[in-house]
């Protein structure tokens, strides 16, 4: 079968719609998947997978295209119908399957779709997917395809995933003086579930944007990205309101605004996170990859914990989460992991539940809270062009680099678990290679302005000119 090789990316399948996925490749998708699980299992009957949808326009046509090319292989199909990512996650571990399907393109634009792929209750990445893409690309499509088992149960996973939040924070309803919110649902699939959540556990919410609509018609989907939030901070400043809640599309990933109108960044969420389990779990081990801020790993350590830093990727994240027995990790773009009192996975509604219990518990003045952190000056996220066939050698002549030059860019420590980030006396530095584009990402954090500046011009030079010296 003729494929975009592109579209399977590090931990996920992703594209656009009527471009480079289609129905006819969906139906491929789902022979595909259906023999790597057979194959991964060592099952050859009596396969079932749950397969959920986001609420893309093309969403639908996606699963039952999908639906036909599992059956056609004999693999059953729990169909969970339009559901946020985390639920679709949640039925892995509560229900009978042996693997799942999410049809989700998450936060991109409205003509994107995809696909994020389990086998038992772990989600495939890297070399996993491209397995699964050579299965693909074997396929005969012309092949007529004899359904071996024509089965799809729907099934309310939902009511069983609202019921387990609600019993964990039961308790909450009889609190008095809790925080008032407004969660931005972003037409995506997270807010018709966790609005009636928040309001059933007695909370004042109000709730913007909550109805799916795959046209995005209000705001891009993306809740960490400032501009996304107006909506959230224009209903701080304007009501009477503690905090401000976003999902992303699939509702993995999460956006906090203070009443003052404030974001809270990824690892500013995980630090705040963290303080409050090491208070019953001393040395216990918190992720955060390499993106985030110093003052997550210095934090984390000042409460007693043990601080990991990881590379970059939700499924990355969660594997490594397994192999260290952590008990929380997350990401700067958002995504949180809980395996304190949950299962281990990204799950925006269920981090939204567990911050606004802390609120209400401890009372927290979350503005003071962030004045509190050290002062640091950092930038966003900088992407420069490098093509996929050079990216390799240029992060690791980079490595060479900076081990050799260690005193001239004051460098006192070196950490290589994904690209390059050294710390210096006065801040670090990243570079490492792109999961999903044809570029380097950098990142840089230091105690002022000038020293941020210096160690940024300093380090976008030398990575210009080794890209140039490998063209």
């Amino acid at each position: 079968m003729r494929i975009d090789e592109s579209i399977f990316r590090e931990y996920d399948i992703r594209g656009i719609w009527d471009k480079n996925i289609d129905g006819n490749f969906c139906v491929g998708l789902g022979r595909a998947f259906a023999i790597y699980l057979k194959n991964k299992t060592g099952k050859d009957k009596n396969l079932k997978v749950s397969v959920g949808y986001d609420a893309r326009l093309s969403s639908v046509e996606a699963f039952r295209a999908l639906c036909r090319g599992l059956n056609c292989e004999g693999i059953g199909v729990v169909g969970l119908g339009l559901v946020p990512t985390p639920a679709q996650y949640f039925s892995l571990f509560n229900l009978d399957v042996d693997g799942g399907i999410m049809i989700t393109a998450s936060h991109n634009p409205k003509e994107y779709n995809g696909f994020k792929l389990s086998v038992g209750k772990e989600t495939l990445y890297g070399s996993e997917i491209q397995d699964v893409k050579n299965v693909l690309m074997n396929i005969d499509m012309d092949k007529e395809c004899v359904s071996k088992e024509k089965s799809i149960k729907e099934y309310d996973i939902l009511t069983d995933y609202e019921n387990y939040m609600l019993k964990q924070f039961e308790y909450l309803k009889d609190m008095s003086d809790k925080p008032k919110i407004v969660l931005d649902g972003g037409n995506g699939v997270g807010g018709f579930v966790g609005l009636p959540v928040m309001q059933k556990l007695g909370f004042d919410v109000k709730g913007i944007f909550i109805k799916p609509d795959g046209n995005f018609p209000n705001h891009h989907p993306d809740p960490t990205i400032e501009k996304n939030l107006n909506d959230l901070k224009n209903e701080l400043k304007n009501g009477d309101f503690d905090i401000g809640i976003g999902y992303d599309g699939d509702a993995d990933r999460i956006g906090v605004v203070l009443k003052n109108g404030d974001m809270l960044y990824g690892d500013q969420i995980l630090l705040f996170f963290a303080q409050d389990i090491l208070k019953n779990h001393k040395n216990a081990k918190i992720i955060g990859e390499v993106k985030c801020s110093q003052t997550l790993f210095d934090g984390v350590r000042k409460a007693g914990g043990i601080p990991i830093m990881y590379k970059a990727g939700h499924s990355l994240i969660k594997s490594k989460m397994k192999q260290e027995n952590a008990l929380l990790a997350g990401e700067m773009s958002g995504h949180i992991f809980f395996a304190d009192r949950y299962f281990g996975y990204d799950d925006a509604i269920y981090v939204s539940l567990r911050l606004i219990e802390i609120l209400a518990r401890d009372k927290t003045d979350l503005i003071e809270w962030k004045k509190n952190l050290p002062k640091t000056f950092n930038t966003p996220e900088i992407r420069i062009n490098c093509p996929d066939k050079i990216k390799k050698s240029v992060v690791d002549k980079l490595t060479h680099y900076f081990e050799n030059n260690r005193t001239a860019f004051n460098i006192e420590e070196i950490n290589t678990i994904d690209g390059i980030r050294f710390k210096t006396k006065f801040g670090w530095g990243l570079v490492r290679s792109s999961n999903t584009q044809p570029s380097l990402v950098l990142r840089f954090e230091a105690d002022s302005e000038n020293h941020l500046d210096d160690l940024k011009n300093r380090t976008i030079k030398i990575t210009d000119e080794v890209i140039k010296s490998n063209s």
